[in-house]
């Protein structure tokens, strides 16, 4: 169907659906706790799922747990457009991250619903499992999970089975949550910014490049235990002084090296961490993020060769092993395009920006189009109650990505 006049959210209803999200894990300091699989992440799924129904769209539950909310369209076998996000908390959070990204997908389906207006695509809007932690939902649906349920196991010890099996899911069936290849034809996720760039700028909306790749690992400094107050300094194996030239190294790394990476040293344990001995072995770990995954290796093949020169200088012996490795997701160029356009014919000021957090939709730009809009956070505050996106930005954010459906839905083909 041809749209000619511009459909717009209806502030008022997408921010009370927010509001009244909220109110489900409750927090006495005004934040939200919704962790996974909890009865209040439970309960929230379930007030979603009622508001997707009443949306006009009918409602699944993937193995993985994933909520599939599907409205029609005109063109039976054309590739969904897809959108969502997540419910489910950080321990103590706020009232925007994730849930902003769901209920603006189902904002726009009751918009298209009221109007009574089809697209030739099909809307799709999901609830991604466990994005907090496991992100299991996401990864499922890209056909990357690992096939070892004790590898999910809750801090609590709770294995994934049981969770699972308390949303709906079923992991003895988690293979058949792979969607196939073109039943997504592009997914847009709009999520608040969670950093601070969009403020400073004062730009409404960020159209993002994509979403940066992970590199972690742990480095252990081996040096020798011996009395702070007996060894001269000339002869000492000191496994600290080692450590903090490497934080040093990392900091440098992400300050002096061009480009748009970032390198954080945020974890250090020192052995045997007394006043009066020498340090005897220092484990600490490495956060490496940039959009190139080209860009990564050879930040981290500089780190090793400078990590090789500290060892020798320091007369410590320095291990490093790789424990986390995310590819980048860039988003598709057509669909930042899109976005782009939208925002100018909205007249809503714009910038590029990476995403330098995962989403979901980095597993699902593994397999499918993909793009990415932020809207920006006071102060940069997210995973905190604290965290505020104003009610008008998240309707201007909203009505993006409903604009941005129109424009795919002419730009992807259906067959």
């Amino acid at each position: 169907m041809i749209v000619t006049s511009i459909p717009l959210v209806n502030s008022d209803r997408l921010n009370r659906s927010i509001a009244q999200l909220a109110q489900i894990g409750k927090l006495a300091n005004g934040g939200v706790s919704r962790v996974a699989f909890t009865r209040e992440d439970i309960l929230a799924r379930q007030l979603v799922q009622s508001w997707m129904i009443d949306a006009g769209m009918a409602v699944r539950t993937d193995a993985a747990a994933n909520i599939i909310g599907t409205y029609p369209g005109r063109i039976e076998g054309a590739g969904a457009l897809a959108t969502g996000s997540h419910i489910d908390t950080v321990p103590v959070a706020g009232h925007y991250d994730g849930v902003l990204g769901v209920l603006a997908g189902i904002e726009i389906v009751r918009v298209l619903h009221e109007n009574k207006i089809l697209l030739d695509h099909p809307i799709e809007v999901i609830v991604f499992t466990d994005e907090e932690c496991t992100v299991i939902g996401c990864k499922a649906m890209a056909g990357n999970t690992v096939n070892d349920p004790n590898y999910y196991r809750r801090n609590d010890g709770t294995a994934m089975e049981e969770c699972l099996k308390r949303s709906g899911g079923d992991w003895s069936n988690i293979a058949t949550a792979k969607r196939k290849p073109g039943e997504i034809a592009a997914f847009v996720e709009l999520h608040v910014e969670q950093g601070g760039i969009l403020e400073s700028t004062g730009d409404a909306i960020a159209v993002v490049k994509g979403i940066v790749g992970q590199y972690r690992h742990t480095v252990t400094i081996t040096g020798r235990p011996n009395h702070a107050g007996t060894t001269p300094m000339n002869m000492r194996k000191d496994a600290l002084v080692a450590a903090a030239q490497v934080v040093l190294a990392v900091n440098k790394l992400g300050v002096e090296t061009p480009g748009e990476q970032v390198a954080t040293v945020g974890y250090l344990n020192v052995l045997p961490n007394a006043v009066n001995i020498v340090p005897a072995k220092v484990e600490l770990k490495i956060d490496l993020r940039d959009l190139s995954q080209e860009h990564l290796d050879n930040l981290l093949s500089e780190l090793k060769q400078q990590l090789n020169q500290i060892a020798e200088t320091t007369k410590t012996e320095i291990v490093i092993t790789q424990a986390l490795h995310v590819l980048p997701t860039l988003a598709e160029v057509k669909i930042q395009d899109a976005i782009a356009q939208v925002c100018q014919h909205l007249n809503l000021s714009y910038t590029y920006l990476p995403s330098r957090a995962g989403h979901d939709a980095q597993e699902i730009g593994r397999f499918a189009d993909m793009g990415m809009i932020f809207v920006p956070s006071r102060e940069g505050i997210s995973h905190a109650e604290d965290e505020y996106t104003s009610p008008e930005q998240c309707s201007q954010g909203a009505n993006v990505l409903l604009q941005t459906f129109l424009k795919l839905d002419r730009m992807y083909p259906t067959n």
